[in-house]
């Protein structure tokens, strides 16, 4: 027997509460089909009026919906616009940015130049 006691053996834990306060698992399944509902569908949501359903990852647009297909080509096409203006733009960020940086190195250039002359100037003195 060890002479203060067995310090690694653990304490009895408390007994559990109840694991939910919900009375559903005390009803039977018939009544537990009717208030849960079992046949579930894909989420479905209402957005501007059009009504939208998940379905194999994707969000389709639903028959009921008040877009027509000229509006969908239209906004496609705009779409098609703002991809391609968007990529020039992006293009003419990486043409500044190299235009700035071949700036960048030639100033520094020439202050290096510019003091080496101060230095050669001085040292003639």
């Amino acid at each position: 027997m060890p002479l203060f006691g067995n310090a690694f053996s653990p304490k009895k834990t408390p007994p559990r509460k109840s694991a939910s306060l919900s009375s559903l698992h005390t009803l039977d399944r018939s009544t537990r089909e009717v208030e849960l509902g079992l046949e579930y569908g894909p989420p479905v949501m209402n957005i501007g009026g059009q009504s939208w359903k998940f379905e194999e990852g994707q969000w389709i647009t639903e028959s009921g919906g008040n877009a027509s297909g000229r509006e969908l080509q239209r906004l496609k096409k705009r779409n098609v616009q703002l991809e391609e203006e968007n990529n020039l733009l992006k293009l003419k960020i990486e043409i500044l940015l190299d235009m700035l940086t071949e700036t960048t190195v030639e100033f520094h250039l020439m202050e290096k130049e510019v003091e080496d002359i101060k230095t050669q100037h001085r040292r003639k003195k």
